[in-house]
């Protein structure tokens, strides 16, 4: 990080412009599983673009000790968002049966934290959010890093009154967050648990991440990023979801869930088999139909394509595909053999084929006194770390949330 970023994020923290909650008419202590905005001062990027405001968006669950030392910070893959757990919507949440009352990550005992990642389109400030000139940042917004996430979420403990975090928790992207956590701010960090993902993303991960990246910018409908009809101007609006480049951020779906998923399970579940109605062996007109498994992929991508900006999927997916702990800190092995402070548990998942088991093992090995890496052993693929999270919950009660 260079000596500027620094000079402003810290300026932005002296004057106290890091510390303002801005609910929109909200009771001033956040509800559980309710949207929260806090809205900082000036923000200097890790790659030199400067912001005068940002934002950042995040839901809490279960009340802060006095002494602040029963927060847990959550962080969220690519596509995921703040919505952890079921709270006062009752709407549900991407680990559910995982997070709330009673459960793994027990709100009853713990200050739950799940914040935005930066550059995203669900309240944090991104490409959609407006800019002082009233227009959506759009291809202006800088490049972004991980790097940056963690920093923008340290504001976030500070305003909360976090010191420390009990533990800090992410799978996927959600996993490469929280090791940035316990290496940038060791000394925030009593526990992290990364699962599903890596200390550094691979030249494969990176390759697929550039098809994505390039069928978004490739639509001619992509305008250079310029393509919003309006932008955000509350954390509850959403700009450029359904608008601009659809197909393409369809085709970059399209190619993410191949990998989040396993051929086993394709093959278990779809094979061969025509989508119902339809006739895949064409005809003399060169139309045809669909499989079951092209079916589902225009399902997924239909599902994205109405919840996400297509500008944010590109911001998230360049700063996973910059992920690396040893940037700029003499590599890998140099930046986690020096975090003795820290207790880790990482886990795989056994089928996965986007972060393969055998990274995790290579990271565990690496850390100061890891224990042996844990497996969510399921069909499924990387996804796994989503719906059989819970596989977790034994060795995560009896080694991390013990209170």
């Amino acid at each position: 990080m260079s000596s500027d970023v620094d000079t402003i994020n810290q300026a932005a923290d002296r004057h106290g412009t890091a510390g303002h909650l801005e609910a929109a008419g909200a009771p001033a202590v956040p509800a559980d599983g309710t949207l929260r905005v806090l809205r900082t001062g000036e923000f200097a990027f890790e790659t030199g673009g400067v912001l005068p405001r940002m934002d950042i968006a995040y839901e809490t669950w279960g009340t802060l000790d006095e002494d602040g030392s029963n927060a847990v910070l959550l962080l969220h893959a690519l596509t995921g968002d703040t919505h952890v757990a079921r709270g006062a919507s009752g709407e549900p949440g991407w680990w559910d049966g995982f997070v709330g009352p009673g459960l793994t990550v027990d709100t009853d005992k713990y200050f739950v934290v799940a914040p935005g990642m930066v550059g995203g389109c669900n309240g944090t400030t991104g490409p959609g959010s407006a800019a002082p000139d009233g227009r959506a940042w759009g291809s202006r917004f800088p490049f972004t890093t991980i790097r940056d996430s963690v920093r923008l979420e340290a504001r976030l403990a500070d305003a909360l009154g976090v010191d420390a975090w009990h533990t800090v928790l992410g799978g996927s992207m959600g996993g490469a967050r929280a090791l940035e956590w316990a290496v940038t701010f060791p000394e925030r960090v009593g526990r992290c648990v990364s699962i599903a993902s890596t200390a550094a993303s691979t030249a494969e991960q990176i390759a697929f991440a550039q098809i994505q990246t390039r069928a978004i910018r490739l639509d001619p409908a992509f305008a250079g990023g310029d393509y919003y009809s309006a932008p955000a101007r509350t954390p509850g609006e959403r700009a450029g979801f359904g608008e601009g480049p659809v197909a393409g951020l369809g085709i970059a779906r399209r190619m993410a869930h191949i990998t989040y998923r396993s051929d086993v399970e394709f093959d278990a579940r779809f094979g061969r088999t025509a989508q119902q109605d339809e006739e895949p062996l064409g005809s003399a007109s060169l139309e045809r139909g669909r499989y079951q498994v092209e079916s589902y992929l225009d399902h997924q991508a239909t599902k994205l394509v109405g919840r996400f900006d297509a500008n944010a999927y590109v911001v998230i997916t360049e700063a996973l595909m910059s992920h690396d702990v040893g940037r700029g800190r003499g590599g890998v092995d140099a930046a986690l053999a020096g975090l003795d402070g820290v207790e880790f548990l990482i886990a795989a998942v056994d089928s996965d084929r986007l972060y393969w088991p055998v990274q995790a093992e290579a990271m565990a090995s690496r850390l100061p006194n890891c224990p042996p890496v844990e497996y969510i052993r399921t069909p499924i693929g990387h996804d796994g770390f989503l719906t059989d999270v819970e596989q977790l919950s034994g060795v995560l009660k009896r080694t991390v949330f013990t209170r």
